[in-house]
């Protein structure tokens, strides 16, 4: 089948088992046909099931999903349709492995880390007919919708905070003779919660095992050059990454300042006092996660046709900020314990607290100090007391 053959609207079958590769392939495949009719799982069964019950116009499949795998989903639709264009995708890279998929006639054979820009290419020969692009009109919101409603119906499902660094200036930015400098990636995307938050949750998912990863750095390391970059570039192809409201784009330069004070002083205080100043820094980018998130949201509700102020942004931080972080923290299955250091920039909770988590409670005070306040209450305060840390420690982390 080429593209003249699809349907107005095509169907197509996404499966893949890890959940950011899942989403990767999604956020590619709507970028070159945002109308598409997209069915997406993470096992073999279940595809197969969908196979069985639907038509598709293309599929894309991992070989290494459980239950049924990739070549024996290909094997059954080639017994069906022997033109149906389907992509099989595989960490597989041995001739062995490619002779024993070319007899099913894949469509395309593609091996991990995914070359998006030949997966991009490849998706427009095989949806779009030369010359042609689709657009999609963002749909206006419901009727009687009221803000609340619509940001607690948002709160489960958002795809996190707007993106500060501009990330395919930080892959250029970071590309070495031999490759990309794992490294300078880390220097060129460290200041940004949601590129921090979705590497560090894709190298804790399912397809990467071991001791669960707490830090950008040792997510980077996890996740290698490949699959780091594509998540990264993956990331600017999702809708509303930049705000385009001057009021929002003002409160979240505000969060981001916060999240980057916060991060400075954890790290300052925590390398004085011989702790895991990484670990401290990364709790202090991610706090403001929710918040960050909520803004994006704000920004779908106003381009959906709904009314904005000043007013109506801050209550709805109040309101909704702190539950956005929480929602988002657990359903990207950010580790515990680094949750519960983040939990600890806004207040310490039992009566045991550990040294990390009241150096990122004492960074987060420091960070909210208006420009007029000193640090000589805060010198007095528990935190710093059970820290041992007095004003001349203080006045040196915040001129560092």
């Amino acid at each position: 089948m080429t593209a003249v053959d699809l349907p107005a609207v095509p169907r197509v079958l996404i499966a893949e088992a890890d959940p950011w590769s899942r989403d990767l392939l999604k956020q590619v495949l709507l970028n070159v046909r945002c109308d598409a009719r997209l069915d997406v799982c993470g096992d073999g069964q279940e595809a197969a099931t969908l196979l069985r019950d639907k038509t598709y116009d293309l599929i894309l499949a991992d070989w290494e999903l459980p239950g049924i795998d990739g070549l024996s989903l290909l094997r059954s639709v080639r017994q069906k349709r022997r033109s149906l264009p389907f992509i099989l995708l595989s960490n597989r890279n041995d001739s062995a492995s490619v002779r024993e998929a070319l007899p099913l006639a894949p469509t395309a054979y593609l091996t991990k880390p995914l070359n998006m820009e030949g997966l991009t290419q490849r998706l427009q020969d095989l949806l779009l007919n030369e010359g042609e692009s689709v657009y999609c009109e963002i749909p206006p919101l419901a009727p009687g919708m009221a803000l609340p409603m619509f940001l607690e119906r948002r709160r489960d499902v958002c795809d996190g905070a707007p993106l500060r660094v501009d990330v395919k200036a930080a892959v250029q930015h970071s590309l070495a003779p031999d490759g990309l400098d794992v490294r300078q990636l880390e220097e060129q995307v460290k200041t940004d919660p949601q590129i921090t938050a979705v590497l560090i949750a894709a190298a804790n998912s399912a397809g990467h095992h071991g001791t669960p990863v707490q830090t950008l750095a040792a997510a980077l390391q996890k996740l290698a050059a490949g699959q780091s970059m594509n998540l990264i570039l993956g990331l600017a192809l999702k809708h509303n990454v930049v705000l385009g409201d001057p009021a929002l784009v003002a409160y979240a330069e505000r969060h981001w300042q916060l999240s980057q004070d916060t991060a400075d002083y954890g790290r300052r205080l925590a390398r004085m006092l011989e702790l895991d100043h990484e670990r401290c820094y990364c709790a202090g980018i991610l706090h403001r996660l929710g918040d960050l998130a909520l803004l994006r949201c704000l920004e779908d509700w106003r381009l959906g046709g709904g009314a904005l102020d000043d007013e109506a942004i801050g209550e709805s931080l109040d309101t909704f900020g702190a539950a956005y972080g929480s929602a988002l923290r657990t359903r990207w299955r950010l580790p515990l314990e680094l949750r519960q250091l983040i939990a600890a920039t806004y207040s310490l909770e039992g009566g045991v607290y550990s040294r990390d988590a009241l150096v990122v409670n004492l960074a987060a005070q420091m960070a909210r100090l208006t420009e007029h306040e000193g640090l000589e209450a805060l010198a007095k305060s528990k935190t710093a007391r059970l820290l041992k840390v007095g004003l001349s420690e203080l006045m040196r982390v915040r001129k560092a």
